[in-house]
């Protein structure tokens, strides 16, 4: 079980077939698999003559590009773990990563160089590596596989500290065979990759495509109008998005039905699903396959997967439009007490998974491995229930994690940011339903004394706080200001009481 393998594969079945197409701003560029699997063991080739060696960490910093693909190839042919970060990051949060994961290259888009740290990490542009490496002989396969490490991806951390997830080639290769055994993935399936390839989901899909020998067209952010272009000129036939980009794609006024009917599958998740939007989704593509999936990076990718026969309107009746559906093959799945012992159907739990695609652990972080990982099976830190057929319901998030326009923000991660302001003594964070964003990040602050008369002008300060500390998405949209927050006996803060206040 190595990555590479599926490169191999369409190199003896269809060398001369597009494996990769980048649409960029006023730049198309084309890759065969032949010209690709060339260009990944030369640029390979290229990260070992600058001394990278198997199993070292190799940071990548890049919008959605073919450069950031052929890199991510060229780290797993010669052996090396990738580690693609967030481009959203703040110059703080990329340099505990680099820090933390002891990266031994940083590989950076030239359009992002700016955002680069001041790090001990060496720094080289992409298209500088590309170059580089047409002067090299190609390096052949390591074909590294198995146990070994594949990627490290980072999340944000409960406790305010981002966590690099261990995924190793076993992790994802079981992951795309738990997805692919639900929906078969077709060869001649052409996948637009919009998911960041920082986040599982993006890059999950990248390795489905890589093991099966289809096609990708990656594009470096999400345009409705240009998503829509690209689906009727390059024959895109499935696509992973969160609800707000479903809805963006249907409210575009470029939109027309007829221009889209190439849309075969359409993954959806990170966020529930409206009927109605739904509905309107069904009525455009009526012969797409609409499917929802549960996973999280942890288990590099999906664990359960919503098939398509339960979103079709006369599927309504089942009551299963909710679910996130049942355990993939390969995978366990149980709703548990804190305990870790498997509760009765229908009564809320944690949701404990386990199976070959969970993690090997977080990276040079013991004790919150072990935490997480008890008895065999991941504590999810999700809520939810099971109905007498083994159907999965999210019921809450145990973590208190948001997601905002599919991406994950931790309160936690928020609330210690806003703490370190001299005028703030105490601080909750919530989730708000929002039309465009699902969600949208809420700050509910206690002030200081000296800092209660001018709430207007602080909730404009502590935004500007948040933005030299945080990722933009991260950072609170509005702001509550109370004389003290709502507290259990134990001391802790009632969220959902604030959120009940909040949606009144």
């Amino acid at each position: 079980m190595y990555l590479t393998q599926g490169l191999h594969r369409s190199l003896q079945r269809h060398p001369a077939k597009t494996a990769l197409l980048h649409l960029g701003e006023g730049a198309e560029r084309r890759h065969d698999f032949a010209g690709l699997i060339d260009s990944v063991a030369r640029q390979a080739a290229a990260l070992a003559a600058r001394g990278i060696r198997s199993g070292e960490r190799v940071a990548l910093l890049a919008p959605n590009t073919d450069h950031l693909v052929l890199a991510i190839l060229a780290c797993w042919w010669l052996g090396a773990v990738a580690c693609p970060l967030n481009v959203r990051w703040s110059s703080a949060e990329l340099a505990h990563a680099l820090a933390d994961s002891d990266a031994s290259l940083l590989l950076v888009d030239a359009a992002l160089s700016g955002a680069v740290p001041d790090a001990a990490t060496p720094v080289l542009p992409l298209d500088e590596l590309a170059a580089q490496a047409h002067s090299l002989a190609p390096l052949p396969d390591t074909r590294t596989g198995g146990d070994a490490l594949a990627a490290l991806l980072y999340t944000g951390g409960t406790t305010g500290r981002s966590k690099g997830v261990m995924l190793s080639h076993a992790n994802f290769w079981t992951a795309s065979m738990t997805r692919g055994a639900e929906l078969n993935n077709s060869p001649a399936s052409v996948t637009l990759l919009v998911a960041p390839l920082f986040h599982v989901a993006g890059l999950g899909r990248l390795i489905g495509q890589l093991l099966v020998g289809g096609g990708w067209v990656t594009m470096p952010q999400f345009r409705a109008a240009r998503v829509l272009e690209a689906i009727e000129q390059h024959g895109i036939s499935d696509i992973i998005a969160v609800p707000s980009m479903l809805q963006l794609l249907l409210d575009d006024p470029a939109f027309r039905a007829e221009r889209v009917q190439g849309l075969a599958r359409i993954a959806f998740g990170a966020a529930p699903m409206p009927p109605d939007l739904l509905d309107r989704a069904l009525q455009a593509w009526p012969k797409a396959e609409f499917f929802q999936a549960y996973g999280m990076t942890e288990t590099a990718g999906a664990v359960s997967v919503n098939l398509p026969a339960n979103h079709r309107p006369e599927a309504r009746a089942l009551g299963l439009l909710n679910s996130v559906g049942r355990a993939g093959l390969g995978a366990e799945i149980i709703v548990a007490d804190e305990q870790g012992r498997e509760l009765p159907r229908g009564e809320v739990g944690e949701i404990l998974a386990r199976g070959p695609m969970v993690m090997r652990g977080y990276w040079r972080q013991p004790e919150a491995t072990q935490a997480a990982l008890r008895d065999g099976w991941l504590r999810t830190g999700d809520g939810g229930r099971m109905d007498g057929e083994g159907y999965l319901f999210i019921a809450d998030r145990l973590k208190d994690m948001i997601i905002s326009g599919g991406e994950n923000v931790y309160s936690a991660e928020v609330e210690a940011a806003l703490r370190t302001h001299p005028a703030v003594a105490l601080a909750a964070v919530v989730g708000v339903p929002d039309l465009q964003w699902g969600e949208a990040v809420h700050a509910v602050v206690v002030t200081k004394p000296e800092a209660a008369a001018d709430t207007a002008g602080l909730a404009d300060a502590l935004r500007a706080w948040c933005r030299t500390q945080l990722a933009g998405y991260k950072c609170p949209r509005a702001f509550s200001f109370v004389p003290e927050l709502p507290m259990s006996a134990a001391g802790k803060v009632l969220k959902n009481v604030l959120r009940s206040q909040l949606r009144k």
